[in-house]
């Protein structure tokens, strides 16, 4: 027994021993990370000690640039225009910035177009649509190094108000329209300011295909201009091109106006395809279902035989064509015109190719700097036109083309490279962009064209074209209801439909003809361009909807 307790006494203390050293051993590792945590909280005083005192010296010193910057009040972002309030301030537009302004303090609204600094300047350029000018913002009387610093800082496309002296400039500034004066800004504020990252940079959009290939500088493919219009239609080249279409619908106006024509507008929302095709958008409309007019062309001739005897309409015209080509749309503008004449439909040829040449004159001297602002990206040769306009007869362009090697038969329709053929021909023979092609074979033509008296397998209808592209397409129109009845039959059309339309000529109605135009197609060929989208604000095809 004596033996069991003195093994038990070793035991004990061999646990009392482990006990104790173990228990030394925690307190020692305690002791090491106490230290550890403390050196660690001293480190992040140390480091917010630091940053608080970086902190203190930055605002000091951004105070004292405050309190030195004698220029503060003549720059910064403006408040939120809300109508607050209403300043007697002449804003200057930048077309007018000529050199007899020079000396002159003004005020401008523009876009920032581009910004360089350089040392203790900023050179900005500003932009109003297709114009240009170059603005110096300079450390001196009226600038301080933060207003430079600021001005260099805002971002391409911000809108911002601009007070600066004019200056003559020794060297053209050939980058800009107003080459001959520079700006000297004395006071900027950003009214809008544009995000930094945009969509596409408009130095890219206006670069000639071809041009800065070797160093490396893109240009825009036309589906990144047509996702992001709203930024592409700031470019020079596309405020050049809708300012001149504007123009052309200006000139038809005033032309036909002067003439004696009446404008109308008729219905878009019709209950037969007024051309009698398939290619057309079906609409639901209430119980039934109506279509979406493919032209104004049975209202207008609903309006002469209610005796307005001239008259046109401007507006939107829809083509449910699955065509992806260069000239085709779904939706375009119509410049559409129709009169009454007296014994030859020729003599509505003539008043429409002379509305074409007052516009084609009145483009010429009005709208110089639109063309060569065009011409810069998108170079071409002038248009030429002839006074009185040249019209051939049909035949007589099948001949032609047959000489130059085309096989078609008499009554086979113009395909677009025979048309494009047809006028390279005419240009060379008679020195003109613009044409008449009489006479078309009855069997291509609506249901509603007049047949030919001399020869019943051709028509009294006529297309016009531009650069050998068709623009128009008219004809005397049957105005004889017993006529049009037959012709719709043969065309298959339900009579039903178009009952109102063919009763329309039973009281009473004079001969007549017209002829629809496409205005986008009339800006682009005369512009030299080569798609039909570049000429449309916001273009529809199949293939686009949006935006």
């Amino acid at each position: 027994m004596g033996w069991r307790r003195g093994w038990r006494r070793k035991l004990a203390f061999l646990f009392t021993a482990c006990v104790s050293s173990c228990s030394s051993a925690a307190e020692e590792d305690q002791q090491a990370q106490s230290k550890k945590a403390l050196k660690k909280q001293q480190k992040e005083a140390e480091k917010a000690a630091k940053k608080a005192e970086k902190q203190a010296k930055v605002a000091a010193e951004q105070q004292s640039a405050e309190e030195d910057d004698f220029a503060k009040d003549r720059y910064g972002v403006s408040a939120l225009v809300q109508s607050q309030q209403k300043l007697d301030r002449k804003l200057v537009r930048v077309q007018d910035l000529t050199p007899e302004k020079a000396d002159q303090l003004i005020w401008l609204r523009a876009r920032v177009h581009t910004s360089r600094a350089k040392g203790k300047q900023c050179f900005l350029v500003l932009r109003q649509q297709q114009f240009n000018v170059q603005a110096l913002v300079a450390v001196g009387d009226r600038a301080s190094k933060q207003m430079v610093k600021f001005a260099a800082n805002i971002t391409k496309e911000s809108i911002v108000d601009v007070e600066a002296a004019v200056r003559k400039v020794e060297q053209k500034i050939e980058s800009c329209s107003q080459q001959d004066v520079e700006l000297h800004v004395e006071r900027i504020f950003v009214i809008s300011q544009a995000e930094a990252r945009l969509p596409l940079q408009l130095e890219d959009a206006v670069r000639p295909d071809g041009e800065g290939e070797e160093e490396g500088r893109a240009t825009v493919n036309q589906d990144t201009r047509l996702d992001n219009r709203v930024i592409d239609l700031r470019t020079t080249t596309s405020q050049a091109v809708f300012r001149l279409q504007s123009g052309v619908c200006q000139l038809f106006r005033d032309t036909l106006t002067k003439k004696g024509f009446v404008e109308i507008q008729t219905p878009k929302i019709i209950s037969a395809a007024s051309e009698g095709g398939a290619n057309v958008f079906t609409v639901s409309y209430f119980k039934t279902s109506a279509y979406l007019a493919q032209s104004p062309q049975l209202y207008k001739q609903m309006c002469i035989c209610a005796d307005f005897d001239k008259v046109f309409c401007v507006g939107p015209v829809f083509r449910a064509e699955d065509s992806n080509t260069h000239r085709h749309l779904t939706e375009f503008v119509g410049l559409d015109i129709e009169m009454a004449f007296n014994y030859h439909y020729h003599e509505v040829i003539e008043s429409i190719t002379d509305t074409m040449v007052q516009i084609f004159k009145g483009l010429r001297d009005n709208f110089q700097t639109e063309i060569q602002t065009v011409n810069k990206q998108f170079p071409s040769e002038p248009f030429k036109f002839l006074e009185p306009t040249l019209r051939l007869e049909y035949t007589e362009g099948v001949a032609m083309l047959r000489e130059a090697g085309v096989e078609m038969g008499d009554e086979d329709d113009l395909s677009t490279p025979n048309e494009k053929l047809l006028g390279r021909l005419v240009k060379e023979k008679y020195d003109t962009d613009f044409y008449v092609l009489d006479k078309y074979p009855l069997a291509v033509r609506p249901f509603y064209t007049m047949p030919d008296p001399h020869n019943p397998k051709y028509s009294n209808s006529y297309d016009m074209f531009m650069r050998g592209e068709e623009i128009l397409s008219g004809a005397q129109r049957v105005h004889d209801a017993q006529l049009l009845t037959e012709r719709a039959q043969h065309h298959q059309i339900d009579l039903e439909k178009i009952k109102s339309y063919i009763d329309s000529f039973r009281y009473g109605a004079p001969p007549h003809a017209g002829g629809g135009i496409g205005l986008e197609r009339v800006c682009m060929l005369y512009l030299g361009l080569h798609n039909v989208r570049q000429t449309s604000m916001f273009p529809r095809d199949p293939k686009r909807l949006t935006p």
